[in-house]
């Protein structure tokens, strides 16, 4: 059963609404003045707090302020409750940081709507989402609707890549997300002697450029086809769109794209420490993800030795050599120059 605060000082009003949020199977606390309120907030942590504005003591504005300030409270989906109907009040109330203003009088069905609305969306910003595509898929499809992230990649034809084609360099300024239909991507950086480091391995199903369109800066690395490829080309504005109607999906993105730059901190430090062997295997393993389907019985790596050895950060004669240890091992075949995980067990365990 969930938690609602009610923070109200018209007695008969704090009575009535605590009786309509009860038959609808909340819990309810309530408080007369906004020091109050703080105080069961703070000690009970309710799921949701629904507030009156002008009240004794304490109004609603310094409530907000000072729960918002407290990290054990900040994060409550917050309702504003006011007889004042003006927009400029409305617009103050939502820039204090409110997740909904409620004018008075309103009946039992738009107090409940807003109730469950807001409960669902803190459900949804606290579950865990997988990065890439997948997870922003999932996000998208649970606040916006089934059809939003759908949308935004059928409105537009993929674009054909031969393999080796830039697709952004580093320092030129965003203009468009990028989505990949067929085919694998690799962004780079390049140091000052001029030895190309892989930084990141984008396959099908997976947006990439995202990065710099979120925080509004130039591309920090480039970005290539490493075989043939299928690329969307969305438009920056219709990514914006996307994510700036909802604050909710605009944080929840930040998060996922959080964790996406945590696991390539960690593959740059695997990199950069680990043995031969090992950033052979964790470049093996690292493109194996990208092509594999959960049908797929065999997977074929078909990328040349060049890209394998830059994203290995090895030189490609050694990445070779190496290669060649792994098939006299039965962990890989080579078929045509192409590569085939006979044994991803193995692959795994050399990197713990």
């Amino acid at each position: 059963m969930k938690t609602i605060l009610l923070i109200e000082d018209n007695a008969d009003l704090r009575k009535n609404t605590a009786e309509t949020l009860e038959f609808a199977n909340y819990k309810v606390l309530t408080a007369e003045n906004g020091r109050e309120g703080v105080a069961i907030a703070i000690e009970h942590k309710p799921d949701i707090i629904i507030c009156d504005i002008l009240m004794p003591v304490m109004d609603g504005y310094g409530v907000i302020n000072v729960l918002q300030k407290n990290p054990q409270t900040q994060h409550i989906p917050f309702i504003f409750l006011s007889a004042k109907t003006e927009r400029d009040e409305i617009r103050k109330g939502m820039e204090y940081g409110a997740d909904d203003y409620i004018t008075k009088p309103f009946n039992d069905t738009e107090l409940l709507t807003a109730v469950e609305q807001r409960l669902k969306k803190a459900a949804i910003l606290e579950s865990k989402f997988s990065g890439g595509i997948q997870g922003l898929k999932t996000l998208v499809n649970k606040i916006q609707g089934k059809e939003a992230l759908d949308k935004l990649i059928a409105d537009y034809e993929p674009n054909m890549y031969n393999k080796g084609v830039t697709i952004y360099s580093a320092k030129s300024h965003p203009a468009h997300l990028f989505y990949i239909q067929n085919g694998t991507i690799k962004e780079y950086k390049v140091n000052e002697e001029g030895k190309q480091f892989t930084t990141s391995l984008y396959g099908k199903g997976e947006f990439f450029g995202y990065a710099a369109l979120i925080e509004g800066n130039k591309y920090q690395e480039s970005a290539e086809t490493i075989e043939d490829s299928e690329i969307v080309v969305i438009p920056k504005k219709e990514f914006d769109v996307l994510l700036n109607n909802d604050k909710e999906v605009l944080m929840k993105f930040l998060q996922l794209l959080a964790g996406n730059i945590e696991e390539k901190k960690q593959q740059l430090l695997q990199l950069a420490y680990s043995s031969l062997r090992k950033k052979v295997a964790n470049t093996l393993l690292m493109i194996y993800k990208k092509y594999k389907t959960s049908d797929d019985k065999q997977v074929v790596i078909d990328v040349d030795r060049d890209s394998l050895a830059s994203i290995a950060g090895t030189a490609k004669e050694s990445f070779i050599r190496t290669l060649g240890d792994f098939r006299d091992e039965k962990i890989i075949d080579i078929q045509q120059g192409n590569i085939i995980i006979l044994n991803e067990p193995k692959l795994v365990n050399m990197l713990n």
